[in-house]
This record gives structure tokens, C-alpha cells and sequence, in this order.
């Protein structure tokens, strides 16, 4: 058993990251994220929204076998998060994605860009959650206009972010423990409806609606983008590694345990909506869950599904906008951002520059485009992030140890300060055959084909933005590096 002192007991540490000092550098991030803290932040991160509306659209498309492409979307996402899970106990940094690619590739413009696709797509989800929350289901409470609705949210999610890492993840955990008690209540009225005599079990095979041959595989495979959609969120927990205790010991466990808890809830939720509703009828009205309320004996007002909805997206936007801001802190310190965004705030010791410009980014992007167009544009970001990072697994391994990679393991053996992690450099980290990185990017790449060319042209725009930002960050310093200048 561990003592008392240890990183499986203690809920939160003060150890200052990056600084080796009892009180840390003025740019330090404190490791105060435990184990439990982070499983949750995963799984509240990839639960979120979308399993409340997606599961409706995936049976009009596979019809009652729901579940499969559910699982083939778990799969898919459990060979990207195996690759993070190497990834992060090896280099446990804020900036994850453009820290490894900087480490495999060493060039700077293409860790940039691809720091960048991940800050994207964090921002264009955020305002995609931002346009849900203001959306049908707080309307259906209380009238309100939904852009400054939007608006003044996501300023309340950066003021939570702001306060702290542990008060944004116990805040986290209430929210995640919300969704779930949404999804048993689901569940349980299934059962309740099939023990009256509603409902067909039968249905949970019946792939009739995705058509035959050439058809079936189309629609299979909108349905697998689309499930897989729902486990995004993952990939966020990577950027608060550096706010973890023990890193290398916890974060596999929380980031594969968290995806498989969330891939069992999916199975068993779409079993019960495949079982209790005809798939026209799921795809249709208010949501599958609400109507699964309707026709089944056991009484639950609808409001509270309305009430449980915006807690879903409220949660996955304060994980998103959690992850957003530390990746644009992790960005400043490697260089890659303007410096100034590397600003502590001297209390709380979290990124409020990063943050206070993240949440300006959002505000900005929710006015340019519906929940549909962002929340596209955000898929296709995230699989060339994915791509990469696959990629970055096997050749960190090809290309062995670099003096950067060797100054990193050297870092990051003294920043782990607890009798559990002291003395273990980066050799002791999580390791994937290599099989699973290999199909990974693989993966990455038959998703991306799913896409619409609408999709590529914003992602395109995106990147565009990006590169031109790094134009003049790399102007910027050429100037600052000639002699004379002002």
C-alpha cells in the first residue's frame, strides 16, 4: 500500500513545475492533477455533448446496430490515445502535439502547424459548444438571445479556468457525474420500457436502413466519423500533463481507462436506444432521449434532460477551453507563440494570458459559422493532429535519443519530485507495439476520406491563418536578433 505521501492518495500537490525552487519561476505550472482528477477529466472531456444528440443520426444511418460502428470508433480512437499515452509520459509538456513533432522532426514551422490544427480545433469546438449551450435546450427553459447567451459563457468558462487546474477538474467531476447519471436514467427507462412489452430487442442487428452491398460500407463508414466524433476530447488531457503528479505512472492509466469507461457507456446507451425507439423515430423530434422518456412507464420530467444536456456541454467546453489555453502556454514556451503568452497569473499560477487570448479566439470564431460548419471543421483539424502524432511514435523511436530529447529526459527527472517518480528518466515511460501506430495513422487517414470537400476548404483557411501567424512571430524575431535594432 502507498503511504500517505504519495501521488495515489494526496488529491493535490504544490510541486512547481519547471522550476526545481520550493516556490517556482514566475512561468511555472504547479502538478496538482492526481490520478482520479485526470481520469475524470477524460472522461468528462470525451462523454461531452455529442453523445446526447449523435446516437439518433447513428441509427438513421446504420439503423439499430447502433453499436457497431460505436465500437469501431472505439477501437479507432484507442490506437490514437495508446500513441498520446507513449507520447506524454515521454515528454509530459504543455503543447503535447507541437512538442513531439518538434522532437521527431526538429522544424519548427510544422510543430507550429501542427500545435496550431490542435489550438483550431479546441477553439472551433468551444464555439461550437458555446452555439449548443445558447442553443434548442437552454430555449426550451428560458428564453434568451443566443449569441451574447454564447458569448457571456464561454467568459464564465474562462473565469473557472482561470481560478485554477484543481477547481476546473472538481468542477469537472460534478459535471461528469452528471452526464453519467443522464445516460443510467436512459438506460434505465430502456429496460423499464422493454419489461412493460415496448420496444424490440430484435432491432439492435438490423442494419436494414444502411441498404446493401456498396451502400451498407458508405453508410458504415459516415456512421464510424461520426462515432467517432463522439470520443473526441481524449487528446485534450495531454496538455495538463505537465500539471501531473507522476505523470508517467498516471496518464495511461487515466487516458485508456477513461475512453474504454466511456466506450462501454456508448455501447450499452445505443443498445437501449436501438432496443426502445425505430430508428425514423431517434432520428427525429427532440433528441432519442427524450423520447425514449416519452414512450417509456418511467417518469422523468423532460425538462431535466434539458438540464442535463447543458451540463454535458458546459463540461465539455471548460475541458476544451481547459486544454486550448495550456496548449497556447505550452506553444510560448517552446517559442512557437508570442512570449507573452507564457504569463502566469503570480496567484493562481494558470496561464491567464493564454487564456484571456483563447477565449477572445472563441468568441470570435462562434460569429463566423453554425454548430455544423465548426464542428466539422474541428474533426478533420483533429485528424491531421492524430496523423502526426501516430507518426511521431515510430520515428522518435527510429531517430533514437537527441540531445534535445536527452536535455528533456534530464528536465523531467527533476521536476518529478515524489518518492513514486524520483529518479526515473524518460526510458521508464509507456510503450505500444508498433503495430498500433502504424494503424493509427492509417486510420486517421481513411476517416479523413469520409470528409466533404466544405470540411477541407475550412480546415485549409485554418492552417492558412496559422502560417501566416508564424511569418510574422518568425519576422519578429529576425528583427529583434539585428544589430541596431529598435
Amino acid at each position: 500500500m502507498a503511504a500517505p505521501d504519495t501521488p495515489d492518495t494526496e488529491n493535490v500537490r504544490d510541486t512547481a513545475v519547471g522550476d526545481h525552487s520550493e516556490t517556482g519561476g514566475p512561468r511555472s505550472l504547479r502538478r496538482r492533477v492526481t490520478t482520479p482528477l485526470l481520469l475524470f477529466f477524460v472522461l468528462g472531456d470525451v462523454l461531452g455533448a455529442g453523445i446526447y444528440a449523435l446516437v439518433g443520426t447513428l441509427e438513421a444511418e446504420v439503423g439499430g446496430a447502433v453499436w457497431l460502428p460505436l465500437v469501431i470508433a472505439l477501437l479507432l480512437a484507442l490506437l490514437t490515445a495508446g500513441s498520446y499515452a507513449e507520447l506524454v509520459t515521454k515528454y509530459p509538456r504543455s503543447g503535447a502535439s507541437a512538442v513531439f513533432v518538434q522532437r521527431a522532426f526538429g522544424r519548427p514551422v510544422l510543430s507550429f502547424l501542427v500545435g496550431f490544427a490542435m489550438l483550431g480545433a479546441g477553439l472551433t469546438s468551444a464555439a461550437a459548444l458555446a452555439t449548443a449551450f445558447a442553443g434548442e435546450y437552454l430555449q426550451e427553459l428560458v428564453a434568451t438571445p443566443e449569441v451574447p447567451t454564447a458569448i457571456v459563457f464561454l467568459v464564465l468558462v474562462a473565469l473557472v479556468n482561470a481560478r485554477g487546474i484543481s477547481e476546473s477538474l472538481r468542477a469537472n467531476i460534478v459535471m461528469t457525474l452528471v452526464e453519467l447519471t443522464g445516460l443510467v436514467l436512459v438506460v434505465v427507462a430502456a429496460v423499464v420500457l422493454l419489461g412493460s412489452g415496448g420496444g424490440d430487442v430484435s432491432r439492435v442487428t438490423d442494419l436494414s436502413t444502411a441498404g446493401e452491398g456498396t451502400a451498407l460500407w458508405s453508410a458504415l463508414g459516415g456512421a464510424v466519423v461520426l462515432a467517432f466524433y463522439s470520443y473526441v476530447g481524449f487528446e485534450t488531457s495531454a496538455n495538463i500533463a505537465e500539471e501531473t503528479v507522476d505523470p508517467r505512472r498516471s496518464y495511461p492509466k487515466a487516458l485508456l481507462g477513461g475512453v474504454a469507461i466511456a466506450g462501454l457507456a456508448y455501447l450499452v446507451v445505443g443498445l437501449a436506444v436501438s432496443a426502445s425507439l425505430p430508428a425514423d423515430r431517434a432520428a427525429s423530434g427532440d433528441g432519442p432521449f427524450l423520447e425514449i422518456m416519452a414512450v417509456s412507464p418511467l417518469s422523468v420530467p423532460g425538462g431535466l434532460f434539458s438540464v442535463i444536456a447543458l451540463v454535458a456541454i458546459a463540461n465539455g467546453a471548460l475541458l476544451t477551453m481547459i486544454m486550448a489555453s495550456r496548449l497556447a502556454y505550452g506553444m510560448a514556451t517552446e517559442g512557437l507563440l508570442p512570449s507573452p503568452l507564457a504569463a502566469v497569473l503570480p496567484r493562481r499560477r494558470t496561464p491567464g494570458a493564454a487564456i484571456a487570448e483563447t477565449t477572445l479566439v472563441a468568441v470570435v470564431l462562434l460569429l463566423t459559422g453554425g454548430l455544423e460548419a465548426l464542428a466539422s471543421t474541428t474533426v478533420l483539424l483533429l485528424l491531421v493532429v492524430f496523423f502526426f502524432v501516430n507518426v511521431c511514435v515510430l520515428v522518435l523511436r527510429r531517430e533514437g535519443k537527441s540531445p534535445l530529447a536527452a536535455q528533456e529526459e534530464v528536465d523531467d527527472t527533476h521536476d518529478t519530485d515524489t518518492d513514486a517518480g524520483a529518479g526515473r528518466g524518460a526510458r521508464d515511460h509507456f510503450r505500444v507495439p508498433t503495430v498500433l501506430p502504424v494503424l493509427g495513422a492509417a486510420s486517421c487517414v481513411v476517416l479523413a476520406t469520409q470528409q466533404e470537400a466544405e470540411s477541407y476548404l475550412r480546415a485549409a483557411l485554418v492552417l492558412l491563418v496559422g502560417l501566416a501567424l508564424y511569418g510574422v512571430q518568425a519576422l519578429t524575431r529576425r528583427r529583434d536578433r539585428t544589430p541596431g535594432a529598435a
